[in-house]
């Protein structure tokens, strides 16, 4: 079955940092370029960040620079979001998309990506 997995999610205080996984199954990620996107209760579905298939290119939305990081293991079958600095208006559901074009693009919704994850919960404390 093909599918894409995160996981990682959780309850963080301000200040704090959780590490996010999206791992494929069914198919191999080498080729494909891994959006994450987030929605928060009530709100649209916004882009976060997104890694080229090499993971030799990036991109952040200017809302997460400096403190969210994307990488890639392709021996692994997994992308990683790793979020410092969390903030309490940050809690949403993370998602991550596959796209098998592999370039790295700003991650929007109206783009057809080939595969979604089911989400996973980030809530942040206040």
């Amino acid at each position: 079955q093909v599918q894409l997995v995160e996981s990682g999610g959780g309850l963080v205080q301000p200040g704090g940092s959780l590490r996010l996984s999206c791992a494929a199954s069914g198919f191999t990620l080498d080729y494909f370029a891994i959006a994450w996107f987030r929605q928060p209760p009530g709100k649209e579905r916004e882009g976060v960040s997104s890694i080229s298939h090499s993971g030799g290119s990036t991109y952040y939305a200017d809302s997460v620079k400096g403190r969210f990081t994307i990488s890639r293991d392709n021996a692994k079958n997994t992308v990683y979001l790793q979020m410092n600095s969390l903030k309490p208006e940050e809690t949403a559901v993370y998602y991550c998309a596959a796209d098998s074009t592999g370039r790295v693009t700003m991650p929007t919704m109206g783009y057809e990506y080939d595969y979604w994850g089911q989400g996973t919960q980030v809530t942040g404390s206040s």
